[in-house]
């Protein structure tokens, strides 16, 4: 019997993920004048509003508003009429010192012995139906409002989009797990007025089915463009208007789109949200270290599909355990149990061994904070910072490096694969 399983994303003007972009922008500019700033920072937003709040270990001072503001400015959010632009919103920061109770538990007399930044079970998830080793309908749902992002901002083929949008694709799978075509395709964008709903609504209808979806057709492999086909179920801005959206519509939090974040709710959560947070939070670090070691194992052919949990105590520095769980797709002869073991012999899962083997005290952050954390291209980019005494820092950066392949070698030497 097939079955059916969906996934959403959210765009970057989705008021959540302006929280999330502002937090992730204040830690990369905590980290690009000093890498072993501790911070922890959540944003609010809300028509006209932003309330900035968290704790800051630094040796660096920022315009922390003048940050907001161009943040928002980016994602798109420039016009009085969204009743939240950034040019004339309000920036309140209640942001303040970290407490040294939990500082007392990270710092240590050498780096090595560096202890984790929180409790918590953290998971990273591959699999081999895509070419980025993630799940199909939550790849879809990325590509599909990535591509929306573009025309939004080219503004020639579909004039009317404003910021705020959500995609969600339903996919059917045969009994082997195999997807076999896209049952449904739901879109929402928000958009200016229109004198009339009915031909509004008709409108973007037939721009989302003629001119998005092609876009994003065009971008896949024939094996994954083949499941488009002319029985998707299509239900674009199914409320039938969507003019007040972003801030104003709702309000936004930093880290209520966890499940957008990882892996469109395959594999498993551990509750803890990324964005706001130094790499010292094992929330944000040791997820990006499972999923590192997830799609190396995968890639390697150790298996189909791969989740990987590790769990940690404040302030201790080796993990509580690391599990492993293949599916039943295992292509090697011992347990999932066995495999764990093995897997903790290749990969260091100290904090600090985390932060260095994927360059995480690097102002890398950004570009996480919109369209998901796994699945990302790693590429070197160049970044500038400004101080508000006018220092200005450029920088060469590695992003996504958690993406990288470069354990493969090791995991098949290892497995004898």
């Amino acid at each position: 019997m097939s079955y059916f399983f969906t996934s959403e994303s959210v765009s970057e003007g989705h008021p959540d993920k302006i929280a999330d972009q502002i937090s992730d922008a204040l830690i990369d500019n905590f980290l690009a004048f000093d890498p072993e700033s501790k911070v922890a920072c959540e944003t609010l937003v809300t028509t006209g509003q932003v309330v900035l709040a968290g704790e800051v270990k630094s040796s660096t001072y920022l315009d922390v508003q003048k940050i907001a503001r161009e943040t928002i400015n980016r994602i798109g959010y420039t016009k009085g009429e969204y009743m939240f632009d950034g040019s004339s919103c309000g920036v309140l920061s209640a942001i303040h010192d970290q407490s040294e109770d939990i500082n007392r538990g990270i710092d240590r007399a050498t780096k090595e012995e560096q202890g984790a930044g929180d409790q918590g079970m953290m998971f990273g998830y591959a699999t081999k139906e895509t070419e980025n080793f993630m799940p199909l309908a939550l790849d879809l749902s990325h590509k599909l409002l990535i591509e929306l992002g573009n025309l939004r901002r080219e503004a020639k083929a579909i004039p009317y989009l404003r910021p705020d949008a959500k995609a969600q694709v339903t996919i059917e799978y045969s009994d082997d797990n195999i997807p076999q075509r896209i049952e449904a395709i739901v879109l929402s964008t928000q958009h200016d007025d229109f004198d009339e709903d009915e031909a509004m609504l008709a409108k973007i209808r037939k721009d989302i089915i003629e001119i998005l979806i092609p876009k994003v057709q065009a971008t896949l492999s024939p094996s994954i463009s083949k499941l488009f086909n002319s029985d998707i179920k299509y239900h674009i801005n199914p409320t039938g208007k969507f003019v007040i959206g972003g801030p104003h519509g709702d309000a936004g939090l930093t880290g209520r789109k966890i499940i957008v974040d990882t892996y469109g709710g395959k594999g498993a959560h551990g509750g803890g949200a990324f964005s706001g947070k130094d790499p010292s939070k094992v929330d944000r670090s040791a997820a990006y270290a499972t999923r590192h070691i997830a799609k190396n194992l995968v890639a390697a052919g150790l298996a189909d599909e791969v989740l990987v949990q590790v769990s940690y105590a404040i302030g201790v520095v080796e993990p509580m355990g690391i599990f492993v769980d293949t599916y039943g797709t295992s292509k090697v002869d011992i347990t999932d149990g066995e495999i764990a073991k093995k897997v903790s012999e290749i990969f260091d899962m100290r904090p600090a061994a985390i932060e260095s083997r994927l360059k995480l005290r690097n102002p890398i952050y950004s570009e996480t904070a919109a369209y998901g954390h796994m699945g990302r291209k790693n590429e070197i980019i160049t970044k500038t910072f400004n101080q508000p005494d006018g220092n200005t820092l450029t920088k060469k950066v590695e992003l996504f490096t958690w993406e990288k392949l470069d354990y493969v070698d090791k995991v098949i030497e290892i497995f004898n694969l």
